[in-house]
C-alpha cells in the first residue's frame, strides 16, 4: 500500500474546505475574517473499508499548526502519520511532513512537502507559486522532484484563500461553493476542482465538541458550519455528469479556522479525525 492517496491532504486544513471560481477573481477581503493561530492534534482512525480495498485498520495521529494573519503571512505545518495493516497481513508506516507560507492576499505561496515510508524517505515536492495581483495568472516555480515552471488562470485559489472565501460563501448563508484550489500537494504540477457543500450554521452544538479536551471552551458560543468538500481532478470532474471526486473531506469548520469531526474518504475507504488536543498560540504583533 502506497501514501498517494495522502497526497491531497496536506492544504485541506483549514481549506477542508452561489460563489465560484469563475468569478473573475473577486476574492472576499482577508482583512473582514482573520484565523486563530493554533496547533490541533487528532487522532486517525479506521472509518470504514469496502471489500478488496485492500485495507484492514489503520491508526494514527495527524498536528496541524496554524501562525500568522493580520500583519503577518500566514504560516501552516502539518505532520501526519499512520500505521496501516493490509489485508495480507503486511505493515508500514507512512509520515508526511508539509510546511507553507501564504501571503495575506494571495499573491504569493511557497511549500515543501517531504514523505516518508517505514522512516525512508520518499517523494519531496518543493516550490513557489506567485501573481502580480490578485486576479493575474499564476506563475508556478517548481524546484523539487524536478524543475518546472507552470502557469494558471487567475481565479486559482491558494488554500488560505480558498478557506477565506468558502467562509465568506458560509457566513452568507450560501449553500455550495466551487473553485479551482492549487495547493502544491502531490508533485505541485495539478490544481483541484473543489465543491463544497455548505450546511446550515450553528452555535453552541456540543455534539460538534468532543469532550474534555482543553481549550475547547473557546468553541462553544462561536458559529460553525457542517462543511463536505469533494476534490475532482482538474477537467475530469464538476463539469463531468454524475463524476465522483477523488476524494472527499467533511468537518465542522468553526469561524476561527479550527476544524472538528473530520471525515477522510478515499472512496474505498475511509479515516476518522478526532480532536484530541486544542493550543492557541500567539498572534503575530503588529507596530511593535
Amino acid at each position: 500500500m502506497t501514501v498517494g492517496f495522502f497526497g491531497r491532504m496536506v492544504w485541506v486544513l483549514p481549506a477542508v474546505i452561489g460563489m465560484t471560481a469563475a468569478s473573475g477573481g473577486s476574492w472576499p477581503a482577508s482583512e473582514t475574517i482573520k484565523f486563530a493561530p493554533h496547533r490541533a492534534v487528532y487522532d486517525i482512525s479506521m472509518g470504514r473499508a469496502a471489500p478488496g480495498s485492500g485495507v484492514s485498520e489503520m491508526t494514527g495521529r495527524l498536528v496541524y499548526e496554524l501562525r500568522g494573519g493580520g500583519c503577518e503571512d500566514y504560516a501552516q505545518t502539518m505532520r501526519f502519520v499512520t500505521q496501516s495493516s493490509s489485508s495480507d497481513g503486511s505493515e508500514q508506516v507512512n509520515d508526511m511532513r508539509t510546511s507553507s507560507s501564504e501571503e495575506i492576499a494571495g499573491l504569493a505561496l511557497t511549500f515543501t512537502t517531504t514523505q516518508y515510508h517505514d522512516d525512508k524517505i520518499g517523494d519531496v515536492t518543493e516550490g513557489r507559486a506567485g501573481r502580480r495581483d490578485v486576479s493575474g495568472e499564476v506563475a508556478i516555480e517548481l524546484v523539487k522532484p524536478e524543475r518546472k515552471a507552470l502557469s494558471l488562470p487567475g481565479t486559482t485559489y491558494f488554500p488560505i484563500q480558498h478557506s477565506i472565501a468558502m467562509l465568506q460563501a458560509a457566513m452568507e448563508g450560501k449553500a455550495q461553493f466551487a473553485a479551482d484550489v492549487y495547493d502544491g500537494s502531490e508533485k505541485g504540477d495539478k490544481v483541484s476542482s473543489t465543491m463544497t457543500i455548505i450546511g446550515k450554521g450553528r452555535v453552541g452544538d456540543a455534539s460538534a465538541l468532543p469532550a474534555s479536551v482543553a481549550n475547547v471552551d473557546r468553541l462553544k458560543q462561536m458559529r460553525f458550519w457542517p462543511i463536505s468538500t469533494g476534490y475532482f481532478e482538474k477537467g475530469k470532474g464538476l463539469d463531468k455528469k454524475d463524476a465522483l471526486p477523488n476524494y472527499e473531506m467533511a468537518a465542522n469548520f468553526f469561524e476561527n479556522g479550527v476544524s472538528t469531526r473530520l471525515v477522510m474518504d478515499y472512496g474505498d475507504f475511509s479515516l476518522k479525525g478526532e480532536l484530541r488536543e486544542l493550543t492557541f498560540l500567539d498572534g503575530p504583533k503588529c507596530g511593535k
